[in-house]
């Protein structure tokens, strides 16, 4: 087995197991999983709506390959003839608006020319920011960053609040996490490092999930908390659409347009020149959408 057929083989089970995962969580909704066939390759879109819990989420595999084209050249940065890449995508969107929507990726991509790299990472975007549970998520995500190298939580925790940054709000999409592209392995030691941290947060990411859904997957709300998770989801639609490299890569390559636009919600709102409420939660949140944060470390009397 080649090795990127066997990267996709663990990947295309981990979409399965973390489907399993989500769905027993749930206790209500069940992903349908639709299987795609192309020129280019084929992959799993699994969708699940209208659960207890998650409104809509998707955890996708894909490995396809293909002609590299120049407009590709010009998303990547790189020059090749031949790609082939691997991976998995989910986003998940929770009906209470005191459940954040969490991002995860994994995926590996090699070119004919010899260039080939690992990129991924797990981000959460709170409707309503709760400062102690931003600060478990990030510890959690440096744990296991620390299983692999000290300097990835760093690296990667400052990768991602540039990443995750809606330039025309001068607003991060929401707490950040970690976010990582282009490690290139340099032997085959670390080949298997980073494929192995690449399965860690894979394996990480309905863990850290789960547990806010048994926190507050059912926790009470009232209609100015959900009128404002529409206002944030509509933030989230603007990042996918004009930022996300993501995106924009998938759809140039001719990839499953369904499985590339699942990762929006089923709904969203946006108010012309809206204004918080001074000292409201929404006030909060907005205050705290900036990039440099340290949230392992927020000080205990800001929460």
């Amino acid at each position: 087995m080649d090795r990127i057929e066997r990267i996709a083989d663990t990947f295309s089970k981990l979409q399965q197991e973390i489907c399993q995962q989500l769905e027993e969580a749930d206790g209500k909704g069940n992903f349908n999983h639709n299987s795609w066939e192309k020129n280019l390759g084929n992959g799993v879109t699994s969708v699940l709506e209208n659960g207890e819990v998650i409104e809509k989420g998707a955890v996708n595999f894909s490995f396809v390959k293909g002609d590299f084209s120049e407009r590709m050249e010009r998303i990547l940065g790189e020059k090749g003839t031949k790609y082939a890449a691997t991976g998995i995508s989910s986003i998940l969107h929770p009906e209470n608006p005191w459940m954040p929507i969490i991002h995860m990726n994994v995926r590996y991509f090699t070119l004919d020319s010899g260039v080939s790299w690992f990129g991924g990472g797990i981000d959460l975007t709170p409707h309503i920011i709760v400062p102690r549970e931003a600060a478990k998520f990030h510890q959690s995500l440096k744990e296991a960053c620390d299983t692999f190298d000290n300097q990835f939580y760093p690296d990667f925790k400052q990768w991602a609040d540039d990443y995750f940054y809606l330039t025309h709000r001068k607003e991060t999409r929401g707490v950040g996490g970690i976010f990582f592209d282009r490690q290139r392995p340099g032997n085959p030691e670390e080949q298997e490092r980073l494929f192995g941290f690449c399965v860690a947060l894979a394996k990480k990411y309905p863990e850290i999930y789960i547990e806010f859904m048994n926190k507050n997957g059912r926790k009470k709300y009232t209609e100015r908390e959900k009128k404002w998770q529409q206002l944030r989801r509509g933030r989230y639609v603007e990042f996918n659409l004009i930022h996300d490299r993501g995106t924009k890569f998938g759809l140039e390559s001719g990839g499953n347009t369904e499985s590339i636009l699942v990762s929006m919600p089923a709904n969203a709102g946006w108010a012309y020149n809206y204004q918080p409420e001074a000292g409201g939660f929404e006030a909060e949140t907005l205050s705290l959408l900036k990039k440099g944060i340290d949230w392992i470390n927020f000080k205990a009397d800001s929460q």
